[in-house]
């Protein structure tokens, strides 16, 4: 394995300047330490980038080399269990505060930009996807109750959302963001309904549209607000991550127009702990562009007038483990992807899946699975667990 080599010239190692070395011993963490998590600091510059941006500059620093760490998911974990977010100063401070301002003034997630996300981050490579993910290229929380591998995880969740949905031969559902297909497949051959399943990349369509081949099931490219007609039962699985906080409001709206009266929209999405604006600035930067965790008051305040909340499914700690599943494939699938990827982006993107796997693991990030109904609708809804195979 190489990895990116820092700098031509070599800039001499000094102890770390007392903020930064105070700041990190409050969440256990010591600079050149012994402890798994420790940072490591290979370059100086890691310091002054760390001062003025925190989490992006933490993040850049790691992707040029300037440190490194043995459990960088060990690492964030315990930066977020302390919130340090909200005890930086200076520049610090300040590029944290402009991040969240920018979020609450601008529709980062407006219509022109909505193809931005598929075209940076679902289009860079089927490849990669492919040697990551289970083998129906589920990229979501899995199940893990009674799954004991990432492919039966997969197929549990998928399982538990069609069994929430109470899915019926013949009905007509509809999937927003449906990824590379795998839920459309699943439902479409094991409960016999016919899809249509919708996402803003090119890449996803392509596959999509070659699982679901011979089955009742429409990919289509395009953006959620341009949907019409008529559905009873409508899902989305990791996709309200990317509707944006000014856009919720016409999200639930556009679902409870398409939604029959006696319909089930379930929504299965990653939530945040409290309220905020913006995402992680590295995340948005480099693996989510304008995306935004909801809280559960974004949710229940935009839902009110519009839907009952007949479930509500937590189960967040599952996602650490899927990705930490999903970073062990990658690693060791690289001998194989690495032709098509730079060193560069190994660093990217295993900082990306262990950082995350540390923000479940801080129980800052959550996984929510919502069954919503109209109040026109009449039969009960009972909720709905997968039980042991």
């Amino acid at each position: 394995m190489s990895f990116v080599t820092t700098s031509d010239h070599t800039h001499s190692l000094a102890s770390p300047p007392k903020v930064i070395d105070q700041l990190f011993k409050k969440a256990g963490i010591n600079v050149n330490g012994k402890q798994p998590w420790d940072i490591q600091v290979k370059d100086q510059r890691a310091y002054s980038e760390i001062l003025r941006r925190w989490s992006l500059g933490l993040g850049e620093s790691y992707m040029s080399g300037y440190w490194d760490c043995r459990s960088i998911d060990e690492l964030i974990y315990r930066l977020l269990d302390a919130n340090l977010d909200e005890q930086v100063t200076g520049l610090a401070q300040l590029n944290v505060a402009w991040h969240r301002l920018k979020a609450q003034l601008f529709n980062l997630q407006n219509i022109h930009r909505a193809f931005i996300v598929g075209e940076r981050h679902y289009d860079i490579g089927n490849d990669l996807f492919k040697k990551m993910l289970d083998p129906l290229m589920i990229y979501s929380c899995g199940y893990w109750q009674y799954a004991d591998n990432l492919e039966q995880a997969q197929l549990d969740k998928l399982d538990m959302i069609c069994r929430k949905l109470e899915l019926k031969p013949g009905e007509r559902m509809l999937e927003i963001g449906c990824g590379w297909g795998g839920l459309a497949y699943y439902a479409a051959k094991y409960y016999g309904v016919n899809i249509v399943g919708i996402t803003v990349s090119k890449e996803q369509q392509k596959i999509a549209q070659q699982r679901c081949e011979g089955l009742p099931v429409e990919i289509e490219l395009i953006d959620y607000r341009s949907l019409d007609g008529s559905f009873d039962k409508i899902v989305s699985v990791g996709m309200f991550e990317h509707v944006g906080q000014k856009n919720y409001q016409q999200f639930f709206s556009i679902i409870n127009r398409l939604l029959n009266d006696s319909g089930i929209f379930l929504l299965h999405t990653i939530g945040n702990a409290i309220s905020s604006h913006g995402t992680d600035p590295w995340i948005n930067n480099y693996i989510f562009p304008n995306g935004k965790i909801p809280s559960s008051q974004d949710i229940t305040k935009n839902i009110e007038g519009q839907f009952l909340i007949e479930d509500w499914h937590n189960f967040g700690s599952d996602y650490d483990k899927t990705l930490i599943a999903w970073h062990r494939n990658f690693n060791d699938h690289w001998y194989e992807l690495r032709n098509n990827y730079s060193d560069r982006f190994y660093k990217m993107w295993n900082y990306y899946l262990l950082s995350c796997a540390g923000y479940f693991r801080s129980r800052h990030g959550q996984l929510w699975q919502l069954v919503l109904t109209k109040r026109q609708r009449r039969p009960i809804y009972r909720s709905i667990r997968i039980e042991p195979t």
